[in-house]
């Protein structure tokens, strides 16, 4: 960076002082890998140590000075008694675009460099001022030390003139990776990592993508999956272990970013794995790899981009999310050729009214004929929108679309068992519903993007007219009858929900003639130890078809719950109480590699699961709440109550 630019980019900085610190260490004596938590200087005062800073080596003397960013690795062993302090500092540039532009090229406040000046007493004094300063601690010295940091920068400006220094941009791509290696395990995103290094997101993924050809996430993602494989190969850890371990909180979201990417599910590639390595006459050892080891690769970047965080829609399951080399891709594809890929429900799609997009229907404001578009009223205001979209983005609700006829060009992720998911294929996947791409969404050139939640309004909104459709904020009929609305398919919306609901009275009808309607239901979800037992109408697994629609109900400690409150709830209890909670029926909520509890005793002990009264119904199937999937669930529930009932 010009010298010019580096005292710009200062002049407009507004700077808050963090720490100082004022170090003494003995000859021999190590400081090992402490990472910057901020931006700083390292100053000698007096003595010799020899310091290593991300890579790069110095001959650190009396007065020797550097700089660093934040994520910085720092190695110092004293050669001689070593003095020296520690000035941390954090920058923004509020207002400033330019200024922010010239920060991306090349930041100076990031930038590693270090050198010997040729006046250090200035520098020095400065020094000793703000930590006699700073240890008084009352916000009155807090504003003397700020005043004398900016003296310090001037102080440092002026002999950038006079002496040589060397300087080096941070490689800042290598950090990353090295800090994915060392926290995958933990709740990371691209906010969370892009935060830690002082980049903005946006950038930080334009850098990283720049670099490597691939997104940060989906090098976190097959980071996370890497480990995984070495963990189903060489241990007999369980899923929920093995998910933990290597970040996820939510096991069927490990099994079905696993199945993703894989080509197959975790249960299905340890016993792969295991019989591959008997044929190849290699022993199965537990020993290679433990669980809680921590390893660090060399720096090997291929892929990535987004992430998942623990969210819900309307009571559905938490998500999370995360890619990796050229070498491991490669053996992912063979994998993913060589294996069948894990099976889901065997479900028929759902009859449901579907038409092209039409223009003809009017809506609140009017269609605008010659300009070819309509004024659609929503909660955030009146949009403009194309009469006649032919390039749509839609979040979360796709199913409604598709139930509409409406086909988009691109969607957020959607599980692989859900009942519009065949309707998908072939469509651009954006990622997690609630951390869309910004760049991968412009990347479409979408004409109408449909949101779900407020967060993904603001994060999409400048791209092309987007409407905010709160899906847990509205009834089925109302959000249909909007989205009929923006599509200008109000005709086609009442007569889809017509239908439905036509079907649901005939569905009660059938339950009502096998005495069905006066049993009560509950619904579950979990494994051998504990299960959640659910207590709201709007918590996916089928709830919303049994509780809502068809008016069944719970038993009485599960009702009193649900009739106080509106919340999508559930109640985690043990096995051993179990039978507590258990209605006539039972709906158990599973998926590929959840617990068999079929030679359980404590299950199997139940009245409704002695008698033949489960009903198992899949988590991807069940996940969703659009009028596709309950118009399928509806279908899918009443032929099971009528088949388990017919046992007795």
């Amino acid at each position: 960076m010009r010298l010019e630019d580096h005292i710009a980019a200062w002049n407009h900085a507004a700077v808050k002082v963090l720490d100082i610190r004022h170090a003494v260490m003995n000859p021999g004596d190590k400081l090992h890998a402490y990472v910057l938590p901020a931006s700083g200087f390292i100053y000698g005062v007096r003595g010799s140590a020899s310091v290593n800073l991300d890579g790069i080596d110095y001959d650190a003397d009396r007065h020797y000075i550097l700089h660093g960013g934040k994520g910085m690795r720092l190695n110092i062993e004293a050669k001689e008694m070593f003095e020296y302090f520690l000035l941390f500092y954090r920058t923004s540039l509020p207002g400033r675009k330019d200024i922010a532009r010239l920060i991306e090229r090349s930041n100076p406040f990031r930038m590693q460099y270090g050198f010997e000046p040729s006046e250090p007493l200035p520098l020095h004094y400065h020094l000793i001022a703000m930590e006699q300063f700073w240890a008084q601690a009352s916000p009155l010295e807090r504003i003397q030390v700020k005043g004398l940091f900016y003296q310090f920068i001037h102080e440092l400006m002026k002999q950038f003139k006079n002496d040589r220094v060397h300087s080096r941009k941070p490689d800042v791509i290598q950090q990353v990776v090295r800090h994915i290696h060392e926290h995958y395990r933990q709740n990371l995103s691209l906010e969370s990592i892009a935060e830690q290094f002082n980049y903005s997101p946006r950038h930080l993924s334009m850098l990283f993508k720049g670099h490597t050809g691939s997104s940060l996430i989906e090098y976190l993602i097959r980071f996370r999956l890497h480990h995984a494989e070495e963990l189903l190969r060489n241990t007999d850890a369980s899923l929920r272990d093995i998910a933990a371990e290597v970040g996820y909180t939510d096991v069927y979201y490990f099994s079905r970013m696993f199945r993703k990417y894989m080509g197959q599910s975790p249960i299905r590639y340890r016993k792969a794995s295991r019989q591959q390595g008997k044929s190849d006459n290699s022993p199965f050892s537990i020993s290679r790899f433990s669980i809680g080891e921590s390893r660090v690769p060399r720096y090997n970047v291929v892929e990535y981009d987004n992430h998942y965080q623990n969210k819900t829609v309307g009571g559905s399951s938490p998500m999370q999310i995360t890619k990796k080399s050229s070498f491991i891709l490669a053996m992912m594809l063979s994998l993913a050729l060589l294996l069948s890929a894990c099976g889901s429900a065997n479900v028929s799609s759902p009859s449901v009214v579907t038409s092209e997009p039409t223009s003809s229907s009017s809506v609140e404001g009017g269609a605008n004929k010659e300009s070819g578009t309509r004024t659609v009223s929503t909660v955030k205001g009146d949009v403009v929108v194309p009469a006649n979209p032919e390039r749509v983005v839609v979040l979360y609700l796709q199913g409604d679309l598709i139930a509409l006829g409406i086909k988009p060009i691109g969607t957020s992720d959607v599980y692989e068992g859900a009942a519009f998911a065949g309707a998908l294929e072939g469509i651009e996947d954006l990622g997690v519903w609630f951390e869309p791409n910004p760049e991968e969404v412009m990347a479409l050139k979408p004409d109408l993007i449909l949101v779900p939640s407020e967060e993904t309004y603001e994060k999409l909104k400048d791209i092309a007219p987007t409407v905010l459709v709160p899906f847990d904020k509205m009834a089925t009929d109302e959000r249909v009858m909007m989205i009929g609305k923006v599509f200008g398919k109000e005709q086609e919306a009442t007569a889809l929900l017509d239908n439905f609901h036509a079907k649901v009275e005939d569905s009660k009808k059938k339950l009502a003639e096998q005495g069905i309607l006066d049993k009560t239901v509950t619904i579950i979800e979990g494994g051998k130890k504990e299960m959640s037992v659910i207590e709201s109408k709007l918590y996916g697994r089928g709830s919303q078809i049994i509780y809502e629609y068809l008016e069944l109900k719970a038993p009485e400690v599960i009702q009193k719950k649900m009739d106080s409150s509106k919340e999508a709830t559930g109640n985690t209890v043990s096995l051993e109480v179990l039978s507590d909670y258990i209605g006539d029926f039972v709906f158990r909520s599973v998926w590929d590699g959840a617990d068999d509890l079929s030679e359980n005793p404590v299950w199997n002990s139940i009245p409704a699961i002695k008698e033949g009264r489960l009903i198992e119904i899949g988590f991807d199937f069940s996940y969703y709440s659009d009028i596709y999937s309950l118009d399928k669930q509806l279908d899918f529930i009443v032929e099971k109550l009528l088949e388990a009932n017919g046992k007795n």
